[in-house]
């Protein structure tokens, strides 16, 4: 009885058994190329059990099964498909991109937003773009990756930072550079940010999308963040790379002989058997520059932890000799889930920051370095017998590496930027975030001027500059959110407050007179010649609102609104109030589009909203004292005061009135992508430092007069051109015009860009035209009889003594548009990446050549000069020599010339090891690259790099190349290996 017993009751527990066992099931997620994918979430379904695949793509998790247990493979970009386990232990699994291309994640103001969602213009740069390239600034890797963006690259010294104009430049006199949110903190530096750290770039281009960011959102805003982990196995990766630099061009001088020749026509005479060298000036300044730069990472999650760790060290020779840039950068990212109401988390960056910059944009005589090059004659050797630096025979102009190697310069700095956050779930659709970020820095800088191998350090016994920097800023956000979705109707609203404020510290002392070189600090040098040191504030209280709509996916409403008080306004004119909105209409959803074979998703897009700006100096409204008025009484000096500036109490927001229209369309299941859009801006109330009546007793003030205005269109296209098992390759184009104008300006003309010699300004602010107009003369030619230039002047006759009225518009540094085109190819394991990145239609003021073809003084020339006027009767359209005139070379159309180009900006070649060659070194991945940046360069500019301007980032003041750095050729070769 016993027995039967037992043998009913195994008759029962065996299907039991058969229908709920615990079984382990495995398996891996590619692509349809075979690529593993990782990050895939692998749940069982209609349960939140489950895990997500490593970076080989491999899952693996224990649960019980029974012959309907399904499990659920989802991943943003891809269909989701469903597989019953059945009796399998292993379950792959092929995903295929979904149809929904549009379904990823795009970061935006103050949360995220699914790309089909979104109704402003947001460009959006990831990982796997920015990975293609190895460079060390963020400005490199934005260029040419999004439409409406460019970036001004000021020089190629390893130490410029890059100026970044979103949809043209806003103002004239305040600031128009984006505003960087990196991980929700605000900052204006970015060279101290390590790109190796950086998961994905968004760009907000327009006031409908930006404006949620209120005072400081009028220039754009790029919002950065970094990585988080990927894989619940600890992942470590390992990068590194070697970059060879070179100048890709260097300009012919005349040489020792043709320089004689000069001299002499120029009525200079020496002892020529003292001057017999033969020395390349540019060779000497030019070298090889060499790179270094390593990067570890190890990042995780589980059990409700994110974390991410970095380390990062760049080293960067600049192809000009002492020019230099080193870097430590460490981060940590960590996010953990208290409970399943609470999440904490932090983001800490930590950098070590060191450059030695180059004296470029002056002539020799002030120490230019690439001017000095080209004029410094090459009869004279580098150093004379005592060892200090040679000069020009003629002049006291030292040869340029006095300014390398005869001036120590070096800046540090240490900058901790780093935020916390709790995140709180209240009620079912609602959550409150409070994050605190801060951003502190302190910069030194020092500079020690040789007392014995200079000739302008003999001259003032040697000097020594130390100055310091010190900057401190936090921001203080609580913001409450509300997500539901009510049948068909999707509401997402946001509410919050924002408070800022910024402490800056600056002080600096310069010495002279010091009895050796062997101590050079400035308490070495005997006199004090300057000492200052200052603090200022400025604090920002700001609220904020967002409401997001959404019906059937079809009709999307956004709507933002922020208030923001600044303390650089006065106290009645302190706030700024600043709303958006847009629409989206995805018409693709419609009935008779819905079932379309070609098109997968359209959407259109409009959007209106107003943003501020507040970028000029602090205390700006206040009449201001100043200090050093001093005054004896009694044969003893006296402190005295003055005032600085007139008070403005009505002094406030400058604000930029937006309107943008857009089309999104995807066609042939997303394999093309077409993005385009139209816009106006227009800014009014500019803050502009306009000139004041004589009686006031100022000569001006920063006021609130003037209008500018940008409009433009621009168009993008994506596509996966071919996609198979073996071969994949895709494109992507992108083009932005935009036309600047002023529309109006209380004074008529404004002249800026002053250029050495006494030649003057060459930058024109004008009501009716754009900012960045070139101002000089119309050059005529040669006269055949004199060898004089003669010129045109405003009644259309030939003169050779125009006036200043004479002068007219000669160019403009604004392209017609820009341009740049990235293919990637894959065959098997390699991979091949081509980027191109243009300019077309931007004129350029090439004054090096008035330095070069002036034939006014001693400095060596170009061999253009060659074919100058020399007797009566020739026919060149070189002027003569002429000691000390500078009316042969004045500011004119002879020397503007077209600055178009067309770059090859990068091409890398990269070779990723099979996973089975890896397996036995136990390496989950293995890569080799070499990549090439500015390896070809077509254009007809005739200066050294027709990517430069001396004036930097300045709103008014472009194309104009007056000795300015250039950009290099690199070749880098690179390994990248995960662990």
């Amino acid at each position: 009885m016993i027995k039967a017993k037992k043998i009913i009751f195994l008759v029962f527990l065996v299907p039991l058994i058969s229908l709920a066992q615990e079984r382990t099931i495995k398996g891996q997620v590619t692509d349809t190329n075979g690529q593993p994918i990782p990050g895939v979430t692998v749940l069982l379904k209609n349960t939140s059990y489950g895990t997500s695949t490593d970076f080989d793509g491999y899952y693996q998790l224990t649960t019980e099964i029974n012959s309907k247990t399904t499990l659920v493979f989802s991943y943003v970009g891809m269909t989701t498909i469903e597989e019953i386990i059945n009796s399998r232990t292993t379950v792959n699994v092929v995903l295929e991109e979904s149809a929904e291309a549009l379904e990823e994640i795009v970061v935006v103001g103050y949360g995220a937003q699914q790309k089909r969602d979104i109704t402003g213009s947001v460009a959006q740069i990831k990982s796997e773009v920015l990975e293609q390239r190895s460079n060390a600034q963020i400005g490199s890797l934005l260029q040419g990756q999004a439409t409406g963006v460019e970036v001004l690259a000021n020089s190629g010294k390893p130490s410029a930072g890059l100026s970044i104009r979103i949809r043209g430049t806003n103002s004239i006199t305040s600031g128009s550079e984006p505003l960087y949110v990196v991980d929700g903190v605000p900052t204006t530096d970015t060279r101290s940010i390590n790109p190796a750290d950086i998961d994905a770039i968004s760009v907000l281009k327009d006031a409908s999308s930006a404006a949620i960011y209120g005072a400081q959102g009028a220039n754009g805003v790029v919002l950065i963040t970094t990585k988080r982990g990927t894989t619940e196995k600890a992942k470590f990766t390992f990068d590194t790379y070697l970059g060879i630099s070179q100048a890709w061009n260097t300009l012919p001088v005349l040489n020792g002989e043709q320089y004689r020749d000069l001299m002499t026509e120029l009525g200079q005479t020496t002892d020529w058997d003292r001057f017999n060298s033969n020395t390349d000036w540019q060779q000497e300044i030019f070298q090889n520059g060499l790179s270094h730069n390593y990067q570890l990472a190890m990042s995780g999650r589980n059990n409700g932890t994110n974390y991410y760790v970095s380390a990062g060290y760049i080293n960067q020779e600049g192809i000009v000799k002492s020019s230099e840039l080193e870097r430590y950068n460490f981060k940590i990212n960590f996010d953990q889930e208290v409970n399943d109401w609470l999440k904490v988390g932090t983001r800490i960056a930590y950098t070590q920051y060191r450059d030695v910059d180059v004296n470029d944009n002056n002539a020799v005589n002030q120490g230019g370095v690439l001017l000095g090059a080209l004029t410094t004659p090459s009869v004279i050797g580098i150093f004379n017998e005592d060892g200090s630096f040679t000069s020009n025979p003629f002049q006291n102009w030292e040869n340029p590496l006095a300014s390398t190697d005869g001036l120590e310069r070096e800046f540090n700095s240490q900058r901790f930027l780093g935020n916390i956050y709790f995140e709180v779930k209240l009620l079912k659709h609602f959550k409150f975030k409070t994050n605190f970020g801060v951003d502190n820095s302190n910069g030194v800088f020092d500079s020690f001027l040789d007392p014995f191998r200079t000739g302008f350090g003999s001259a003032l016994g040697g000097r020594a500059i130390n100055t310091t920097n010190k900057s401190s800023y936090y921001i203080f956000e609580n913001t409450l959110s509300y997500n539901n979705e009510i049948k068909n109707h999707k509401i997402e609203a946001l509410i919050g407050s924002v408070n800022q404020k910024n402490k800056f510290e600056n002080s600096a002392i310069e010495t002279r007179n010091f009895a050796s070189a062997t101590v050079t600090t400035p308490n070495g040098g005997s006199e004090i010649f300057n000492a200052t040191a200052d603090k200022a504030e400025k604090a920002n209280s700001s609220f904020l609102g967002r409401l997001n709509y959404s019906y059937d996916d079809k009709y999307l409403v956004t709507a933002n609104f922020r208030a923001d008080g600044s303390s650089v306004f006065g106290p009645d004119k302190r706030w700024g109030y600043f709303p958006s909105f847009s629409l989206g209409w995805r018409i693709s959803k419609e009935s008779f589009l819905k079932n379309s074979e070609v098109l997968s998703d359209m959407k259109l897009r409009a959007g209106w909203g107003i943003v501020g700006n507040d970028q000029i100096q602090n205390y700006a409204f206040f009449g201001r004292v100043g200090s050093g008025a001093n005054y004896p009484i009694g044969g003893t000096i006296q402190p005295g005061t003055f005032p600085s500036s007139i008070e403005n109490l009505e002094l406030k927001w400058e604000e930029s009135n937006q309107t943008n229209v857009g089309i999104d369309v995807s066609l042939f299941n997303s394999k093309i992508n077409l993005t385009a859009d139209a816009y106006i801006k227009r800014t009014k109330d500019l803050l502009y430092n306009a000139p004041l009546p004589n009686a006031t007793g100022f000569t001006s003030a920063i006021q609130n007069i003037g209008e500018l205005e940008n409009k433009g269109i621009e168009f993008a296209i994506n596509s996966e051109n071919i996609s198979n098992e073996n071969f994949n390759w895709n494109s992507n184009f992108n083009i932005s015009f935009n036309r600047n104008e002023i529309t109006s300006l209380v004074d008529s003309d404004v002249f800026e860009g002053g250029i050495a010699g006494g030649r003057g300004e060459a930058a024109l602010i004008r009501e009716g035209e754009p900012l960045g107009i070139l101002f000089g003369y119309i050059y005529g030619g040669v006269d055949p009889q004199t060898g004089n230039a003669f010129y045109i002047d405003r009644n259309g006759a030939s003169t050779f003594s125009p006036s200043a009225d004479d002068r007219v518009i000669i160019g403009d540094a604004n392209p017609d548009f820009t341009y740049s085109a990235t293919n990637n190819f894959r065959y098997k394991n390699f991979n091949l990446m081509i980027y191109l990145q243009g300019s077309y239609g931007n004129d350029m003021l090439n004054a090096t050549r008035i330095e070069t073809e002036g034939l006014i003084d001693p400095k060596n020339q170009s061999t253009s000069v060659l074919n100058r006027w020399r007797q009566p009767g020739d026919i060149t359209t070189i002027p003569r020599a002429v000691f000390g005139n500078s009316d042969n070379s004045r500011v004119s159309t002879r020397f503007i010339e077209d600055a178009s180009y067309l770059r090859v900006k990068a091409v890398t070649l990269g070779y990723s090891f099979s996973k089975r060659a890896l397996e036995k070194i136990n390496i989950s991945a293995l890569r080799l690259y070499v990549t090439g940046e500015n390896l070809l360069t077509f254009t007809n500019y005739s200066g050294f790099d027709p990517e430069v301007n001396a004036f930097g980032g300045s709103n008014t003041v472009r194309g104009i190349d007056f000795g300015t750095y250039p950009q290099a050729r690199t070749t880098i070769f690179g390994l990248s290996v995960t662990f």
